[in-house]
């Protein structure tokens, strides 16, 4: 049919829905021709060559592809219209072999799938508990930090009173003696500057880690 005559264009093509849809119709038009070939022309069991029938076996093969031809301008593959120009390329072209059907690697291909489904569970899990877990980990380690930076401020408090009470007494005692009152004082005094020289160096630093411990442990627990 012509397909740009009146009637191709009000009626409906043969749609198939792939190539391979085609050549399974030419396939089995030909086994079928085959297997009448077979029935009307037996091979003799012997006999090298039968040139009546592979002649034979040569008009059927030409007017099936005749046929398909004359019928491919019919034709729609995937909703796009079939001419006969692309019969002629589709039948040169080498067929496309299928492997048979395998249960097995059915079944192998089934358990991969749900054995990934089952790792994607597993890697969602750990994007939700391990966060939580790593920053209740770390807001317990600054928790600690800043309860021992808390223990050597009071150890450095106790210690520099303790020295300034050692040297009052020692002031008080030397005081007493005379000729020794003003070397006392001195020394009393400067074992008290240099017990508040210690704190004052070391306060700065400890404080300033105890800051930055609780900040940190204020985000970690926030963000928790």
């Amino acid at each position: 049919m012509d397909p740009d005559s009146q009637a191709s264009q009000n009626q409906r093509r043969i749609e198939l829905q792939s190539p391979e849809d085609l050549a399974y119709l030419i396939s089995n038009v030909r086994k079928a021709a085959t297997a009448h070939l077979e029935e009307a022309l037996p091979r003799i069991e012997g006999q090298r060559e039968d040139r009546l029938r592979e002649d034979i076996a040569a008009l059927v093969n030409q007017y099936i592809d005749q046929t398909f031809r004359l019928c491919s301008d019919n034709l729609s593959i995937n909703g796009i219209p079939f001419t006969s120009d692309q019969y002629e390329t589709f039948t040169t072209c080498t067929p496309q072999a299928y492997e048979p059907f395998d249960g097995r690697t059915r079944q192998r291909v089934a358990d991969l799938i749900t054995q990934e489904e089952k790792l994607l569970e597993e890697v969602a899990a750990l994007k939700r508990s391990v966060p939580a877990q790593a920053a209740a980990e770390h807001a317990a380690r600054i928790e600690a930090a800043i309860r021992r930076d808390e223990e050597l401020v009071q150890r450095r408090r106790e210690e520099v009173g303790r020295r300034a009470e050692e040297q009052s007494e020692g002031v008080l005692a030397l005081g007493n003696k005379k000729g020794s009152r003003q070397e006392g004082m001195e020394e009393g005094f400067r074992g008290a500057v240099e017990g508040l020289g210690m704190l004052k160096r070391d306060m700065p630093a400890v404080v300033a880690r105890m800051e930055r411990a609780r900040v940190a442990g204020e985000y970690v627990a926030e963000g928790r």
